[in-house]
């Protein structure tokens, strides 16, 4: 039961000012540049630490596991205790496993740093939980935008700089370096964030619901990343992972239908502004999810053939003005759906997305027509689901922005990690059985798909909007 004081609803919360915000938005900077730093110095990764591809693999997709299942735990955490609080600690696991990674001899030492850095993603919820609280909602839409965009932006940092640092110094001070930096704006975010006063309950934490979804989580993303690794898993393997993860999703929904204080309030879940935004942020990360597979494979396929030969360095200078749009993307996001609405933002988005991925199935074979497809898919992925995500932090109450807007994120995580995984299969079935590579067709396939599956958003921002009208 939910006690409040008899001054809680007169005092006004202290008004962040730019030294805050800067501190916030170096901070997610950071954490970008750390997320991102492993996926272009994995060969060298691989060769470092005498590791097969399939374990250098690992390192990667260990990060994503932990923070699709920390993600949803973190804001409930800040909506109960205090987002500046619960950041701050949470910081310092990241610091820790970015230390052990910076150190790590070997490859567990390595994947147990991944492991304790994959809790950064529950940052973004907490972030989002503080600007909400501090400022008024066409502000914070814009801050929200600001924090997502420089997140984005500190992975392209990542990614540009991990190779020189590894290659001029070590592949150690690629993680040692980011790591620094958290924990110096950690410092700064402790000193000037106001503190965000914690919800004054008396409920207890609903440990089983965290535990079942967390459990589900976890269940789904191992699946996931296990189930097209070597060969795939046998049929009634994939069958008893869909049994296991549903399972344990219904236990969750039972448990969250009782409890007395659940981990999700499943009449907010239920509420056509969340789970429209969690339809639509599945459905644009899914297909954005396969153009970041897609695009750097063709890439790397030879030139003598219908690729363009691309090595490693020349791959990343591709992608770098796809990086830019995305990180742009994100803080016009804000800007967006504070004067256009977040149905508007996605139909348009959706639409770019759609058109592109359908005529690069047709239109690939210059480099230039890869690069413009990623910059225009990316500022669309980027703008839809920022909107939604900013538009959904300022329609919920105060006390479940942090719970909200981490399921988002965890959508987010979930619909690029499927992409990936479709789109990889889509190359597999697609492979000639004498060289193993996949055929022209087998990409046209693949962004054909990526096509269509950006699509079904148009049909759900329609009837969302037949819905609010009627």
């Amino acid at each position: 039961m939910t006690r409040t004081s008899p001054s809680e609803g007169a005092r006004s919360p202290v008004r962040l000012g730019r030294l805050p915000i800067a501190a916030l938005g170096v901070l997610a900077l950071s954490l970008g540049a750390l997320q991102s730093v492993v996926e272009p110095a994995l060969p060298l990764l691989q060769d470092e630490l005498g590791v097969s591809p399939g374990e250098g693999a690992l390192v990667g997709n260990t990060l994503l596991i932990t923070g699709a299942v920390i993600t949803p735990v973190a804001g409930k955490l800040g909506d109960r205790h205090g987002g500046k609080r619960v950041l701050i600690r949470l910081m310092a696991v990241v610091s820790a496993g970015g230390l052990l990674a910076a150190l790590a001899p070997n490859l567990p030492m390595l994947l147990l740093g991944q492991v304790l850095q994959g809790v950064m993603v529950g940052a973004l919820p907490l972030s989002f939980i503080l600007v909400r609280k501090h400022l008024p909602p066409g502000e914070s839409q814009v801050a929200i935008g600001v924090v997502v965009a420089l997140f984005t932006g500190g992975g392209m940092a990542g990614m540009l700089f991990a190779g020189p640092i590894a290659e001029g110094l070590s592949w150690h001070w690629m993680f040692a370096l980011p790591t620094i930096a958290i924990i110096a704006t950690t410092v700064a975010v402790s000193r000037l964030m106001p503190h965000d006063p914690p919800a004054l309950t008396d409920d207890r934490i609903d440990w089983p619901g965290v535990v079942l979804l967390s459990g589900t989580l976890l269940a789904f993303m191992l699946g996931l990343v296990t189930v097209t690794r070597d060969g795939g898993l046998p049929p009634l393997a994939v069958g008893a992972v869909v049994v296991v993860v549903a399972s344990l999703a219904a236990g969750w929904v039972t448990v969250e239908r009782r409890a007395a204080s659940p981990m999700v309030d499943l009449r907010v879940l239920a509420k056509p502004a969340m789970w429209q935004a969690c339809v639509l942020t599945f459905v644009i990360t899914t297909s954005s999810g396969m153009v970041l597979f897609l695009l750097p494979q063709l890439f790397a396929v030879s030139a003598d053939g219908y690729g363009f030969g691309a090595d490693t360095t020349d791959i990343g200078l591709f992608l770098l003005p796809g990086a830019v749009a995305g990180a742009v993307s994100d803080s016009v996001g804000g800007l967006a759906v504070r004067r256009f609405g977040s149905r508007a933002v996605v139909a348009v988005g959706s639409v770019a997305t759609a058109a592109t991925m359908l005529a690069l199935a047709w239109l690939h074979s210059a480099e230039w027509q890869l690069v413009l497809a990623k910059v225009l898919t990316a500022f669309a992925a980027g703008v839809g689901t920022t909107a939604l995500l900013a538009g959904t932090a300022t329609a919920v109450a105060t006390k479940d922005i942090g719970i909200t807007t981490s399921l988002l994120v965890v959508t987010r995580v979930i619909g690029v990690a499927l992409g990936a995984q479709v789109a990889g299969a889509i190359l597999d079935a697609g492979a000639g059985p004498v060289t193993g590579l996949p055929a022209e067709s087998a990409f046209a396939a693949g962004f054909a798909v990526a096509g269509l599956v950006a699509a079904p958003a148009l049909l759900v921002v329609r009837l969302t909007k037949r819905g609010a009208q009627g």
